[in-house]
This record gives structure tokens, C-alpha cells and sequence, in this order.
């Protein structure tokens, strides 16, 4: 036995405080998000991409149309929203929220970036 952390998580009979129990809670929401994130990601597969310093960048579906769409539960977990790319069937493009690269024809296969 060294001793005891006394200070905002413990106490000091060694008990955990509600900062702790807090933190805990919001620990585990965030994996809870995170798995969520994930199996909704998995429903619609990512776009392939490619860059080079003298191509620059490229994305393309081999299945579907590259279209950029946020990831909802980012701003939950980060506080900051981002995008991003997802390979979608002609019969989904019309959802809310599905963003057309620039300069990119709307039924593209490949896109640059």
C-alpha cells in the first residue's frame, strides 16, 4: 500500500466521488456512440481513395456513386462535424444530407478532389 489519491475523483476513505461517476458515465455514452457511428458507417461502405502529389486526389465506388455525407454522431462525441465518403445506389441518392463533390457529374462513378 502507498497511499491515496484524495482530490476530485476519490475521497479520502478511497471512495469515488460524483466527478468520477460522472466522467464514468460519459466514458461509456461515448463508446455507446462510437459502436453506433460504426454499424451505421457499415451500412453504407466507404468510397475507395487514392492521392498523389501530382494527381492530387480521387475517390470512386466500384458499387454505387461517391457522395460525401456527415457523420451525425461526430459532433456528439468531438463537439466538431466531418464528412465522410460513402458509396450509394442510384435509388438512394435522393436522401437528405448526400452532397455532390465539386465538379463531379451527379451520376460519377470517380470523382476528383
Amino acid at each position: 500500500f502507498v497511499g491515496r489519491l484524495v482530490g476530485r475523483y476519490y475521497d479520502s476513505q478511497g471512495n469515488p466521488t460524483k466527478y468520477l461517476k460522472g466522467a464514468e458515465a460519459k466514458a461509456a455514452r461515448g463508446a455507446q456512440l462510437m459502436e453506433k457511428q460504426k454499424e451505421m458507417e457499415a451500412k453504407q461502405p466507404s468510397c475507395n481513395s487514392r492521392w498523389s502529389q501530382e494527381d492530387g486526389g480521387e475517390v470512386w465506388c466500384d458499387n454505387g456513386f461517391p457522395r460525401l455525407v456527415q457523420r451525425p454522431l461526430e459532433i456528439a462525441l468531438t463537439g466538431k462535424m466531418s464528412k465522410r465518403c460513402a458509396c450509394y445506389n442510384e435509388d438512394q441518392l435522393g436522401q437528405p444530407g448526400l452532397e455532390v463533390y465539386s465538379g463531379c457529374d451527379y451520376l460519377a462513378k470517380r470523382c476528383r478532389v
